[in-house]
């Protein structure tokens, strides 16, 4: 995660740190829209494109923030962030 991260703010991060976070935040929710109808009525090529722009999206933000994606996803590392367990058991 590490990596797609750094790779996207060199591809990136100029242009989407002046455009800002709210603007960020904007286009994150888009493409969530976007990958929300093509999970609804797209095929798999339309649902893995939408994927890699909110990962894409995620990634920027995610960067201005000055936040690293790895050190979020180590919130799931052991599963269940409440319970602790995977499967979840917290019904």
């Amino acid at each position: 995660m590490g990596e797609f991260q750094a790779l996207m703010a060199r591809t990136y991060g100029r242009r989407d740190r002046a455009r800002g976070i709210p603007s960020t935040v904007a286009w994150l929710t888009a493409e969530l829209g976007e990958l929300s109808r093509a999970v609804r009525k797209g095929n798999r090529t339309e649902q893995l494109h939408e994927l890699g722009d909110v990962l894409a999206w995620l990634a920027s933000l995610a960067d201005q923030l000055d936040l690293s994606l790895a050190d979020a996803a180590a919130r799931y590392a052991e599963g269940c962030p409440r319970c602790h367990h995977a499967p979840c058991t917290c019904g």
